[in-house]
């Protein structure tokens, strides 16, 4: 059959008003190459222009104008730009971006010579037989495609180049969708450009660094780190480290050199990189009392942009989570680095508005060991490729800058310390003294600790040892004692945060219990600080919430680090204890400079080459470059920051009884997850078997766990030692 029009959607409730094919590709194509200025234009242009040339077949015709069978409409165009480029390199590599537009996303290259039409790899798709789509021709011109001018050094650089011209495909391909069924009229926008940012900012600038009377000691080091900050902002672009101790002020001084950096250089956006929700609940806080709440956009698990048609600013933020069209994004390390490496469309299209971006790494340390190879040469290849500018900011400097060196690449691409003298500030501003405990404690010894005096924190290395640890302590004294936890949903998370803060502030009892998740950024401040012994990087940071306002004598503000006496340390923070001993007996300063640098350098070490990309994330672009053969889904389903075959959610639902009823209805919207987000808790594997065996849990089905209201406790969390059906109640 012959159509005198082809189209490529029909909206039903528009009364059937039809989205012309020709017009839908032309459009895809020209947002493309907008989205990959400079770095890969008209090969994202040309990637458009095919991307649904597979709909001009007539059973795709058929199928959009009512038949119900499938077709598949996104092989054709991969097909066609190989042929007609005579299987060139540069084809291959369009042909993933085309081919995985729609679905599951980028493919594994798979073999040439093995695979055939009925594998699910780039070269079975270049071997399916699908339906004829001839009628291009009679609307579609197509030319050959123009060569590239990049310079990669391995196939990682070049698999890096196929995913950033993905995200630009995929981006464009949705937009302009959107465009269409929704008359143009999708929010967008509403925020203001980096240049109005940086004026804005500029305000609070001046303010700081030309404060009115005296100004102590503190603030003098403060404005020194932060005239640091504007002077480096003026370097070319580039790699950074921004090294600062607890309440240097280096959260807003490095938004001082993202935002001058930016204006300077022309980047397109800010994003600030952090490792825990709760240092990106506070961070924003910041960012939006600074610039306004209308130019911060959040996006990480916990966040929920609520379906409110009324109010623009939310709406125009629930879009822009799609794909990171504003100008200060604060995101967590797992959507950020899992994002580089997945390969679904919808996790991948925000990538190519990374580009031309300053990336603020906060605590940036904490970037875990066993990816730390494929993280980091993701910066670089972002720095080198991508017109970024990166910064790793973090009162305990690692020695990232020997990795770095170590990649292939067409010059070395070195660190620049913007701090002036950092050993200097971490002296003047140190605020507690760190001392070791010879001998293991009891937990009743340790409680006894606690107790004895008014406001401590207690940071131990296990969910469930905190648990049972704050419930003992609860036991001797409930008044002023508090549990923190990721096992507690992040809504009763927020609400102890709240509690503990008002207490501290108000000079009244305050014992807290809490897992690591306090180390890095959370604004509290006690008189003493109990750390089971773990990493020096965490003890440093444990360090940070003592004396945090640096209003108690040095000496009277003390860290204690200590051992318990039964229990064993999680086996994967074992290497950090090994190497945190050894450093220990070598220095007398064990929070200096010189002791950090030194306990990474025999971490890395002892952990040796081959764990710092434990899943072997880089061979699977780099061992098949030659046959352009990268294993994207492979990659996509071994980097998980946060591994979900050993951890899944399970969601707490007895305050939320109106999500509960949506789940029951059979609803499974990405917006009501998005919600769902601010009741669930990421239990590991063990911890869901135990809990099933007393029937504390609910299977709904395979992405749905919902917890019994008995086995959770507000002030504890999920409880993780489960006995004869009951919780531990307090």
């Amino acid at each position: 059959m012959t159509y005198t029009s082809y189209i490529a959607h029909k909206d039903k409730y528009r009364d059937g008003k039809e989205h012309s094919l020709i017009l839908h590709l032309e459009e895809t194509a020209r947002l493309a190459q907008k989205h990959a200025a400079p770095w890969g234009d008209t090969f994202a242009y040309q990637c458009g222009l095919v991307h649904d040339v597979g709909k001009y077949s007539n059973a795709f015709q058929e199928r959009i104008r009512g038949k119900k069978h499938r077709v598949d409409h996104a092989t054709a165009g991969g097909q066609l730009l190989y042929e007609k480029n005579n299987k060139s390199i540069l084809s291959l590599l369009a042909a993933y971006c085309v081919m995985g537009h729609h679905g599951d996303g980028l493919l594994n290259g798979g073999s040439d010579m093995h695979d055939t039409g009925d594998d699910i790899t780039l070269f079975g798709r270049l071997k399916r037989h699908i339906e004829r789509y001839d009628a291009y021709k009679t609307e579609l011109n197509l030319h050959q495609m123009e060569p590239l001018f990049q310079q990669w050094a391995d196939g990682f650089d070049a698999a890096f180049f196929v995913r950033m011209a993905f995200s630009a495909l995929v981006d464009a391909d949705w937009i302009e969708t959107e465009r269409f069924f929704s008359c143009e009229n999708m929010p967008r926008g509403g925020f203001s450009e980096i240049s109005a940012l940086h004026e804005k900012l500029k305000i609070h600038t001046v303010r700081f660094l030309n404060p009115e009377g005296e100004i102590s000691k503190l603030n003098q080091m403060r404005n020194q780190l932060l005239k640091n900050c504007l002077s480096a902002a003026n370097l070319p672009s580039g790699l950074f480290t921004l090294t600062a101790p607890t309440g240097s002020g280096k959260t807003f001084a490095s938004l001082a050199f993202a935002l001058n950096h930016a204006a300077r250089h022309g980047k397109r956006r800010v994003i600030h990189i952090v490792p825990y929700n709760t240092i990106i609940e506070q961070n924003a806080g910041e960012f939006e009392k600074w610039l306004g709440a209308e130019n911060i956009l959040c996006h990480y698990n916990d966040v929920q942009y609520d379906n409110d048609d009324e109010n623009e600013v939310i709406l125009n933020k629930r879009y822009s989570t799609e794909n990171w069209d504003y100008p200060i994004i604060v995101t967590s390390s797992v959507q950020f680095f899992e994002s580089l490496f997945a390969r679904k469309p919808s996790k991948c299209r925000k990538l190519h508005n990374i580009a031309e971006s300053v990336l603020i790494f906060d605590e940036a340390q904490m970037i875990p060991v066993p990816y730390l190879m494929p993280c980091i040469r993701a910066i670089k290849t972002l720095v080198m490729q991508y017109a970024c500018s990166a910064v790793l900011a973090t009162a305990t400097q690692s020695e990232l800058s020997e990795l770095f060196l170590k990649h292939p690449s067409q010059k070395p691409l070195l660190l620049t310390e913007i701090a002036e003298d950092p050993q200097t500030m971490y002296n003047t501003l140190r605020r507690a003294t760190i001392q070791q405990l010879g001998e293991p404690l009891t937990e009743d010894a340790l409680i006894g600790r606690i107790i004895a005096q008014k406001q401590v924190l207690c940071i131990v290395n296990t969910r469930r040892r905190a648990q049972t640890l704050f419930a003992r302590l609860y036991k001797a004294e409930p008044e002023g004692t508090f549990h923190l936890s990721t096992t507690m949903i992040p809504l009763h998370r927020k609400e102890v945060l709240k509690n503990i803060h008002e207490r501290l502030s108000k000079g009244l009892l305050c014992h807290v219990v809490s897992t690591s998740l306090v180390e890095a950024g959370v604004d509290l401040d006690f008189e003493t600080v109990y750390r089971e012994r773990a990493g020096l990087d965490s003890i440093v940071q444990s360090a940070g919430r003592c004396n945090r306002e640096g209003k108690r004598n040095l000496e009277a503000s003390v860290v204690i680090v200590f051992t318990f006496v039964e229990g064993k340390p999680p086996r994967m923070i074992q290497p950090n204890i090994d190497v945190f001993g050894q450093i220990a007996r070598k220095y007398d300063d064990i929070a200096g400079g010189e002791a950090i640098s030194a306990y990474f350098k025999q971490l890395f070490i002892n952990i040796g080459p081959e764990r710092l990309d434990m899943k072997n994330i880089l061979p699977m672009f780099n061992d098949g470059a030659k046959a352009v053969s990268f294993r994207f889904a492979d990659a996509a389903m071994a980097f998980k920051l946060i591994d979900d075959t050993e951890q899944h959610m399970v969601y707490i639902l007895h305050e939320a009884q109106e999500l509960e009823t949506r789940l029951r209805s059979g609803e499974r919207s990405r917006g009501l997850f998005r919600v769902l987000g601010m009741y669930g808790v990421n239990l590991f594997e063990q911890d869901i078997r135990a809990l099933e065996k007393v029937g504390a849990i609910e299977r709904m089905d395979e992405s749905v766990l919902l917890l019994r209201m008995e086995y959770y406790e507000k002030q504890i969390g999920v409880t993780l030692l489960p006995e004869g059906g009951q919780a531990i109640f307090i």
